[in-house]
């Protein structure tokens, strides 16, 4: 019978990343690679899930808290006026709610234009929906939006663009500039915009999240989406949402319900207490998540990296390998998971596009820094042995 299986299923087939993240599992390599905390959730946060169980808040459930909160929030940080009863879909996760986004919006021909490097889910949920996904492609090392390059990509068939800050791999915050270039064009060409803002407390330095949606004119054609999972390290409970006009967001509600009926009960019910962290927690967020980055930029370099892009925001360094090396971002990182015991994740994933040069599709790597202090240590340690035992890094052995 698996001659009858669908094409859609035939094309989401497992990718180098995930058969290399199996290979990190069999030898036990410390886990560089997927990008969800090996930390604690805070504590009040757990006791509140436990309260909810506890309290028999077990089945089939919406928790308009939730949404009531997350407008109060859309108010306070972007300024957006919204609509707590109708604006909201409670999803499961932002995955769900941004599957949910496009099978709302997007039809079966329907050009979808997304900026390359990108996660992979994006392309999945549009070619699900039998759209066209149509990729953009920033320009390294600092990823930057080439506004000729964007503004051809339109065409009539033109439905969305996608936009993801901060942004995973790369790390990239889209400055004031580059929002207004994408918003501008949204409205010129009359297409929805799909935001995926999960890592939007987790920015660096001077850098600030603008959400898209914030700007003249794209509040009616944005829809957002985003979640729980990266700001309170509680990447398995699923708890996402996505927040559009009255109009859009019913079809998304709609949908998620044909798909999953609702989100983890319990879990909704904490989300009331996780949103409602006092200011402190997201400056110590912040701050806790620079020390990190920091440290693992600093690794790299000791190791032979050297780093032109300084992550903005996200929890990712996106390193491109030094030409000298002479070797391929699997072969790399294969060679750092059998021979250091470190496992990280090979660029060449998150590339779609046919670009002029496309040898450093193959000439980056991606380090996830959301781990604990004893991990990212043990991964110094692991990393730095060839070096001390020889004195000089060995990438290819």
């Amino acid at each position: 019978m698996e001659g009858k299986l669908s094409e859609a299923s035939k094309r989401a087939v497992p990718s180098p990343i995930q058969q290399l993240s199996h290979l990190a599992q069999r030898v036990g390599a410390v886990n560089l690679a997927e990008g969800f905390p090996d930390f604690p959730a805070s504590a009040h946060v757990k006791a509140a899930a436990a309260a909810a169980i506890a309290a028999d808040l077990n089945q089939y459930r919406h928790v308009q808290g939730v949404c009531d909160v997350l407008a109060a929030t859309m108010k306070r940080d972007h300024g957006l006026d919204v609509d707590p009863l109708t604006d909201f879909a409670i999803c499961c996760g932002q995955s769900e709610a941004f599957a949910a986004a496009v099978f709302a919006v997007i039809d079966p021909g329907d050009e979808v234009l997304l900026f390359d490097p990108a996660y992979e889910t994006y392309q999945t949920c549009i070619e699900l929906a039998r759209g066209v996904p149509v990729y953009v492609p920033l320009d390294p090392p600092s990823w930057t939006l080439d506004a000729d390059k964007f503004l051809k990509s339109f065409t009539s068939r033109t439905k969305a663009v996608i936009l993801n800050s901060p942004h995973n791999p790369t790390g990239k915050v889209f400055s004031k500039e580059e929002l207004l270039i994408i918003s501008q064009a949204c409205q010129q060409m009359d297409c929805f915009a799909i935001t995926d803002e999960v890592y939007e407390y987790i920015t660096y330095d001077e850098n600030k999240h603008i959400s898209l949606a914030s700007l003249p004119g794209m509040q009616e054609r944005t829809i957002i989406t985003s979640s729980l999972s990266k700001t309170y390290s509680v990447t398995g409970w699923r708890i996402g949402w996505a927040c559009a006009a009255a109009n859009i967001a019913a079809a998304i509600r709609n949908i998620h319900v044909k798909l999953t009926d609702s989100a983890p009960a319990p879990f909704q019910e904490a989300a009331l207490i996780a949103l409602t962290s006092t200011p402190d927690y997201y400056e110590s967020l912040k701050i806790d998540y620079a020390e990190r980055r920091d440290f693992i930029l600093q690794l790299l370099k000791n190791y032979g990296f050297y780093i032109s892009f300084k992550p903005q925001g996200s929890v990712f360094v996106f390193a491109e390998l030094p030409k000298s090396w002479q070797i391929s971002d699997i072969d790399f990182v294969t060679n750092l998971i059998n021979n250091a015991g470190v496992a990280a994740v090979p660029g060449r994933g998150f590339f779609h596009t046919d670009a002029d040069d496309q040898s450093y599709h193959h000439h980056y790597v991606r380090f996830a820094f959301c781990k604990s202090d004893e991990t990212l240590k043990a991964a110094a340690q692991k990393m730095m042995k060839p070096v001390k035992s020889n004195g000089k890094v060995s990438h290819d052995t």
